[in-house]
Formats: C-alpha cells, structure tokens, sequence
C-alpha cells in the first residue's frame, strides 16, 4: 500500500515533468506562463514593472539539416546552459518551442535596461558551438515586452513580446526589439487588412494585373508577368508589398495565389498563342508539396497550355527548403512549365543554386539595371550574368527598365529579354487585351475567324 508521502512524491514528479522540456531540463511554455502568472498576482497591489522576452535562434534549420537533428539537439542543449548560466536568482528562461526560448526578469524595470541584458544574451549565444569535430555559429533575435499595468495578463505580455521578435526577425539577424506603443498600432493595421485580405480572396476581388515582357532587339511583347493587386472597400489601394508579405505570413498566400493564377490564366487563354504568361510562386509554396498539384488543376479547370507557363522562384523561396522545391520545379518542369530564377543577384549563394538546380531563364535584378549607365561595378556583374547564361544554354530578362538609354546598353551586352515602365506598367485584363488589339491586331483577327 502507498503511503500518502509516497502518493505526493509521485505527484510533485508528475509535475516537474509536465513543466520541464525534456531535452534541455529548463522549463517549458507552462513552466514560463505559470512564472509570469505568480510575479503578476504578486504585484497586484503595486505593479512594478518587469521584463519579458522570448529569444529566437536565426538560421537554426539550415544547420540543424547541415549538421543532423543529433547535432541540433546537441546545440539546443549548449544554448540552454548557456543561457541558464547567464540567469540571476530572480530570473528564469524557459523553452518554449523549437529554437525559442523565453526568459522573465523581475527586476528589469525600463526598455533601456531590458535591450541591454537582451543584447549580452545574443553575445553570449554568438560564441562556437561544438558539433563532434566540427563548430558552428548562431546568432539570435530577441523581442521584449514590460509589464507596467495591472490589466495585462500573461498572454498580452507574451503576444506583444512575440510582436516585437517579428519586428526584430524583419530588420535583420541578431537585433533585439522592446515593444512599443506604435508596434500595437502597427500590429492592428495588419490584423485588419489580414481579415479584409481573408474576406477579399474569399469574395474573388484581388485580380491580376500584367506587365510586358519583350524582345528588347525588336521591341516586340513576347509574354506578361502577372502581378497581384487588391482593392479594399474600405481599406482602398493595399500595395502588393504590404498584402503580399502579410498572405505569406499568415499563411493566405496559397489561396490568394490560387485565385490571381486561374484568374490570370483565364485572361491570358484568349491572347495569341505565342505569347507566355509568368507567375510568381512565394517561398511557402516551394515547401508546400501541393503546390504542382493545385497550378495542374487550375490549367487544366481554365484549359491553359502549360507550355506557355512560365513560373518565377526566388533564391531566398529555394533556400529554405531546397529538396522540397526541387521537388516542385520538376514536377511543374515535367507538364512543360517552363521555370524562371528571379531577382538574381540579389541573393546569398546564387551560383551554387544555379549548378543545384536547372533553370530556363533568369531575371536580372533591377537594382542593377536602375545604375546600369552610371555605376561601373553594376555595367560588369551584368555582363558577367550574360556571359555565364550564355554558357549554360539560359534565357535572360532584365528588370526595371525606364530608359531608352538602359534598353540600347543592354542590347549592346547581349541582352534579349527586358521588362520596366519603358515598354509598360502592370494593368487589369480588359486594358491588357487592349494593348494586344494594338499590337496584335492581325493575329487576334485571324483567331477570330
């Protein structure tokens, strides 16, 4: 028979394991909300401040894949020592989710104290971590939050710590951000455009605008990119780099991205059949094994040949899962999409994804072609760019074309593909098919016959 001792033994053990991540041994998120919970109660009476944070490793997927998982459990391990060290008597961190961690100072009293211990414990994490016999290095951004009103709870504290990571994650690796007042205004404006985004691909009102894409020898249109633009009621015109950054991260992209292609597809059915059509894909949907899937529906539901598809990735959407997105560029690449590597350049490894993965045209950024007549490095990277496409059997367009005069440099490089204001901005479908009467007036009466 258990005695009753035994009986709460057990139970303070059953707990301990409820509240301790078991990799690390520190607290977990119940651990960490059970401690802010108390230290508010506490200072019901005379809510002092205090200092919340939640620290998020930068960049511990690519290594946990470079290493192993064996390897990342080890680093997460060293981090929570480290970080477990740096605590004072009143302090507590906690881990809370896979490379985040969460830590409570109580005696931590203005924003100025709460950045400064938050950039000592970046420094402190930015030191080599041993991996066998190798070494790696991370960096860490951190997001702050103080306590000043006995009216916030836990989940306030933690929610606007967590808005301040994002804005840390947004301005670059190993920053640390303390929570504003015009974070919250910021962070209300983005949940009301998200639901009227939500609301508008639901409704069908965000459409497809095309821009031309031409021979730059003859001037001839020979396809569009299409680009999403949205309308609010209320809201109004919401650039697509506002809406678009906001659909990626709150996961609407794939949805919106589903409407803007079958409309765009629909449009572009009608258009003489040599002219190609090109679509953006985000990087949450090069790691979304759907992906293939849905673009083949929506061709096959609007029975556009995708041949005539082309598909624009970015650097940035390949690296974050590369087998997923090779994955997806063959499968598109199988039906006849053709696939596009966009932005390059701009990127942090671009010739390696170049030997990784096969492409049939590059877009030259146009940060370059916007200094092309007046900035000698920008005139040499470009007809390196040329030359390396030339080799490898690639087409090439250049963007952000506004002058006559960046046109007739890039004919004189070898250039054949261009894209800017000079030769058109995006417009709707019914003002697209317009341009094409002019341009094409012969073939589109030829089809209609």
């Amino acid at each position: 028979m258990q005695t009753s001792f035994g009986t709460g033994q057990a139970n303070r053990e059953s707990t301990d394991l409820a509240f301790t991540d078991p990799l690390t041994g520190l607290g977990n998120h119940r651990r960490f909300f059970d401690k802010v919970d108390r230290l508010i109660s506490d200072r019901a009476d005379d809510p002092a401040p205090f200092t919340v944070g939640i620290l998020d490793l930068d960049g511990f997927k690519p290594i946990n894949d470079l290493f192993g998982h064996k390897a990342g459990d080890d680093i997460l391990i060293q981090v929570a020592m480290r970080l477990r060290a740096s605590m004072d008597g009143h302090s507590t961190v906690c881990r809370i989710g896979a490379d985040e961690f969460a830590y409570l100072y109580p005696m931590v009293f203005s924003e100025e104290a709460a950045a400064e211990k938050s950039r000592m414990l970046i420094e402190i994490l930015s030191a080599p971590y041993d991996v066998g016999e190798r070494t790696a290095r991370l960096s860490a951004s951190v997001g702050c939050s103080l306590f000043y009103s006995g009216d916030e709870t836990t989940e306030i504290l933690i929610n606007k710590a967590e808005t301040a990571l994002y804005h840390a994650k947004r301005s670059g690796r190993g920053r640390v951000v303390v929570y504003t007042r015009e974070m919250e205004e910021a962070a209300k404006r983005v949940t009301r455009i998200e639901q009227a985004l939500r609301r508008a691909v639901s409704a069908g009102e965000v459409e497809p605008h095309f821009q031309p894409i031409v021979d730059l020898n003859t001037r001839r249109t020979i396809g569009f990119e299409t680009l999403a633009r949205w309308t609010d009621r209320d809201l109004g015109s919401v650039p697509p780099t506002v809406f678009i950054p906001i659909a990626e991260e709150r996961g609407i992209i794939g949805p919106l991205s589903q409407l803007v292609l079958r409309k765009a597809t629909e449009a572009a059915r009608i258009w003489p059949k040599e002219l190609f059509l090109s679509f953006n894909l985000s990087p949450s949907q090069l790691v979304d094994q759907n992906t293939g899937l849905h673009i083949l529906a929506i061709l096959e539901r609007t029975g556009f040949d995708p041949r005539r598809l082309e598909i624009e990735i970015t650097e940035t959407g390949l690296m974050n899962d590369p087998a997923s997105a090779e994955k997806i560029v063959e499968d598109l690449r199988r039906v006849g999409i053709r696939v596009s590597l966009d932005d390059f350049g701009t990127g942090q490894s671009s010739l390696g994804r170049l030997r990784e993965f096969h492409f049939d045209k590059l877009k030259i950024d146009r940060a370059f072609v916007s200094s092309i007549l007046d900035d000698r490095p920008s005139e040499h990277i470009i007809r390196a760019i040329l030359a390396m496409c030339e080799g490898l059997g690639m087409d090439v367009v250049a963007e952000g074309i506004e002058q006559e005069a960046q046109a007739d440099r890039l004919v004189q490089f070898g250039c054949a593909g261009g894209q800017g204001y000079l030769f058109g901005k995006p417009v709707d479908a019914d003002a697209t098919l317009g341009y094409l009467r002019d341009s094409f007036r012969g073939a589109l009466r030829a089809k209609a016959v």
